[in-house]
């Protein structure tokens, strides 16, 4: 991978995490109502940041940045943090349809959502790229619902931080093989890995 897709590659990793970091931090030492505010300026930040060191805002990027006003709105007006868990629950259910939508008409929706990061992958790589971040994304959804209705928020704030995104990133790693298979050269690699927004 060039240096430049290196630079892209960790401005990519900031935008996607350090607003959940933000949220993890702000919630500790400030809160839950803080920490949500500090969530919503996070992301706005980072829909900012995307535009200016990328020079586009990836689709996911919108998503999450809708959902985490709307939500976070609610749950500080509300003074319900419910809304700012199921929030999660409702990113990967949409993400999971979306993918679930373009397999069932031949088409590999996540080239699109991740903005065709790998430009030598074929076809048939991209759909089983698709199916394969469908079923992730939809496990997501079910062990988000779980935690939050099994454990305390500090608990699933903290799962959601650090473990959530671990298995992201080791999932997103683990395709890499079959991505080789189906057409993916290094050299080619233009931007960063897929890896979902959190």
């Amino acid at each position: 991978m060039s240096a430049p897709a290196d630079k892209a590659g960790g401005w990519t990793l900031a935008i996607d995490y350090l607003p959940l970091i933000a949220f993890f931090l702000a919630n500790k030492f400030v809160g839950v109502f803080a920490g949500t505010a500090v969530f919503m300026v996070a992301i706005v930040l980072a829909v900012i940041v995307s535009r200016w060191k990328l020079g586009r805002v990836s689709p996911m990027l919108w998503l999450s940045a809708i959902l985490v006003i709307g939500f976070g709105g609610l749950t500080i007006y509300l003074h319900d943090p419910r809304f700012i868990q199921i929030k999660m629950t409702l990113i990967y259910a949409m993400f999971t349809a979306i993918l679930v939508g373009g397999l069932a008409v031949g088409k590999p929706a996540i080239k699109y959502l991740l903005q065709a990061a790998f430009p030598g992958l074929e076809e048939a790589g991209w759909m089983k790229l698709s199916r394969n971040w469908a079923i992730f994304f939809a496990v997501m959804a079910i062990v988000n619902e779980v935690l939050r209705r099994q454990v305390g928020f500090d608990t699933w704030l903290a799962v959601k931080t650090w473990g959530l995104t671990a298995a992201s990133i080791v999932f997103g790693a683990a395709q890499v093989p079959m991505l080789m298979r189906h057409g993916l050269s290094f050299d080619e690699v233009k931007a960063e890995p897929p890896l979902p927004p959190e």
